[in-house]
């Protein structure tokens, strides 16, 4: 095919891709294209509309087929996620959210940085026709938006891509290197079951009230929490403040508590003191 040379070392690595709820096939495989145009490799695909494997984004994808053949099926944004340090979303459209908004380049340039402290990073591409959820981006650490016209400000999602992974490439020619120490972030899994594991603890002592206000309130939390983008000792440590909370709530509310409940705090105490001894 024009433009392939067979003799050139193939390039590949760089963040994930995590495709949301993709609807067409030939979206996916044009993906993959951009993907190796720039030397990125890592697709992953949350729940793909017409599932997967698929015919069309092979055939779309221009002979990416490591790309193709590489990619990771998940059930969950959370799932896809799981194993990185550092999360962009990408969406066109203003949000009413306490999350840092960055452009492509210096995006880019952060996950430079991180990746070479072996850290791993991805970028967040929504669907087709409604992008992102709240609560998607609310899982990443930074939104990255493009300079477009406002009045059409619509981009496909292989565009999207390109423009990343054409950020991604050129970043790679200017040498980034970390300036500061970032330290090591906990892997998104971690951070999430945190999460949980607060929720759990507040919802026992009524904080989401009103009820018809709890997922906002949820969310808000969990924007806060994510600035602080916490290493995994950290994370250790506030899961055993949050379970120690637990007890000791137990204990000042219930001067016998049911067995259930002290069960599933002493649980969660064991959970945090286990993390803490990896």
């Amino acid at each position: 095919m024009a433009g392939t040379n067979g003799t050139k070392t193939l390039i590949t690595g760089g963040p994930a891709i995590v495709l949301v709820e993709p609807q067409l096939g030939e979206n996916i495989g044009m993906v993959a294209r951009a993907m190796a145009n720039f030397g990125l490799s890592d697709l992953r695909l949350v729940s793909p509309r017409d599932g997967w494997p698929n015919g069309r984004a092979k055939a779309a994808a221009s002979r990416a087929d490591h790309v193709i053949e590489g990619a990771q099926l998940h059930d969950s944004v959370e799932s896809a996620i799981a194993d990185l340090n550092f999360v962009a979303a990408t969406t066109a459209r203003t949000r009413d959210m306490l999350v840092p908004v960055r452009g492509p380049t210096e995006c880019v340039t952060e996950m430079r940085a991180r990746s070479a402290q072996g850290q791993g990073a991805g970028i967040l591409f929504g669907r087709e026709r409604i992008g992102l959820l709240n609560e998607e981006i609310a899982l990443a650490d930074e939104i990255v938006t493009f300079p477009v016209n406002p009045a059409f400000a619509s981009l496909n999602i292989a565009q999207a891509v390109l423009l990343m992974s054409y950020e991604w490439m050129k970043s790679g020619d200017e040498g980034v290197q970390p300036q500061v120490d970032l330290g090591e972030p906990a892997p998104k899994d971690d951070v999430v079951r945190m999460y949980e594991h607060m929720e759990r603890a507040l919802d026992k002592v009524g904080y989401f009230f009103p009820p018809h206000k709890a997922e906002t309130m949820r969310l808000n939390l969990r924007t806060i929490l994510g600035k602080g983008r916490f290493n995994e000792q950290e994370v250790r440590t506030l899961r055993g403040v949050i379970a120690r909370f637990e007890k000791n709530t137990v204990a000042r509310h219930q001067v016998t508590a049911p067995e259930s409940e002290d069960q599933g705090v002493e649980s969660e105490l064991k959970d945090a003191s286990s993390d803490a001894k990896h």
